[in-house]
Order: C-alpha cells, then structure tokens, then sequence
C-alpha cells in the first residue's frame, strides 16, 4: 500500500479569505515502510505575508519571491501523490488548501476520504491528552529538536514517524521490509502449507551410531515403551 505523509504551510488560516499555500513537504511509504521517496516545494503566494503566519514558519516575501506559482507545480504535485493515501496531521486544514489551490485552476480535487487524519486517530488512542506533532513526539520519544519553526517537509518526515507508532510501531503489520509484502504475494494461495522434500536429506547417523542404538533399544526387552510407541 502506497501512502504519502504530508504537511503544508500557508499564509493564512481561510483560503477563500485569499490566504494561499506556500510550502509543500512529503514522504512516501510503502506498506508502512519510507522509500526515501520525497516531494518539496516552496511556492509563491503572489501576496504579502501576514506577520502572525511569518512567526510560525519564518517564510518571508523575499525567499518566496523567486519561487514558482502554484500553477507551475500542481501537475508535478498531483503526478506524485496520484492515487496514494495522503497521511495529514489535522487533515481537514491541508485538504481545503490544496483543493482550493486546484480549484482555482480548474483541476481535479483531491477526495476527502483519500486523507488519513492523525489528529482524530491520535484523539482517538488518548483522549483528553495533548495531540499536537510536538506533544505525540514527546509521548513516542520522537527527536524533533530540530523544529524550532514549522516546516513542510521536516513535519512530514517526523509525522511519518508518529504515524507508524499510532498505528502500532514501526512494523504494525510485521512486514519488516516492502520485499516481504512481495514474497508473501509469491503464495496467492491462503491455504498454503509446506510440502516434503521431494528428496529426503541424507541422514547424518553413521552406521556405527545405529548399530548402538538398536542394541541399546533391544535391551530395555520386548515391553520397552519406545517399542510400544515407534514400532
């Protein structure tokens, strides 16, 4: 199974108020598994930056002015995540974003069921506790030292991590690689068992330990439980 953790930042909270998206980040996993897969983009709102929004991911209108428009990455966005399960922490926030910026382009949206939300599974497992990305890596002893602001693709890369613990570890469903996933697909069949060899291995009893074992096995006499129980 394919999924796409994701995360993004924006100038704002409401898009229909004008607030864009200016920061794209995500890792790809297969059957729970990171390929190293990545995708990254800084984008150009083509607006100011609100001092408040500033704060929280440092992306000033002097970076974000050379970077492209939305326009200019969207194919190559929607081409990455294709079909996967996107994986968001606080899903509602990102999906009204990122079809919002479709919309306004006259593409596809993304379908709501296709995003997983760790905030409401997160919510779920500890209700009443702090479910926020730094208070789920405190709970999991995740290291997020190196968030001292918001930023797209390291949110994703240590959401990825807190996802594969909510789920229940790092190998929830013991495929310990995407290979295993592959060999277990090798036996299409449920019903699988091994069968016998269709060449017995030599066995490594030399003559001389048989010959001791069938005087040792003749003297306990005819009653001798083993006789009982292989004869």
């Amino acid at each position: 199974m394919r999924e796409i953790v994701l995360d993004t930042e924006t100038t704002g909270f409401e898009p229909d108020e004008g607030d864009r998206i200016v920061e794209i980040g995500a890792v790809e996993l297969i059957g729970h598994v990171p390929t190293g897969r990545t995708y990254h983009q800084y984008i150009n709102p083509q607006r100011a930056m609100p001092e408040e929004a500033f704060a929280v991911h440092g992306l000033g209108d002097e970076f974000l002015s050379d970077k492209p428009v939305f326009k200019e990455i969207a194919a190559e966005f929607v081409a990455f995540v294709r079909d996967a399960r996107l994986v968001i922490h606080n899903a509602a926030f990102d999906m009204k974003f990122l079809n919002a910026e479709l919309g306004w382009l006259n593409m596809p949206l993304l379908p709501m069921d296709q995003a997983l939300d760790t905030l409401a599974i997160a919510r779920r497992r500890f209700p009443g506790s702090p479910a926020s990305l730094d208070a789920l890596c405190r709970r999991f002893g995740i290291d997020n030292s190196s968030r001292t602001l918001h930023g797209a693709l390291l949110d994703s890369e240590i959401l990825a991590e807190v996802y594969l613990e909510l789920i229940g570890g790092r190998q929830p469903d013991f495929a310990l690689t995407a290979a295993s996933t592959e060999t277990k697909n090798d036996h299409q069949d449920d019903n699988w068992r091994p069968t016998a060899r269709p060449t017995p291995l030599a066995s490594k009893l030399t003559e001389e330990e048989a010959a001791a074992h069938t005087a040792f096995i003749d003297a306990l006499g005819d009653d001798a439980l083993w006789k009982k129980s292989f004869s």
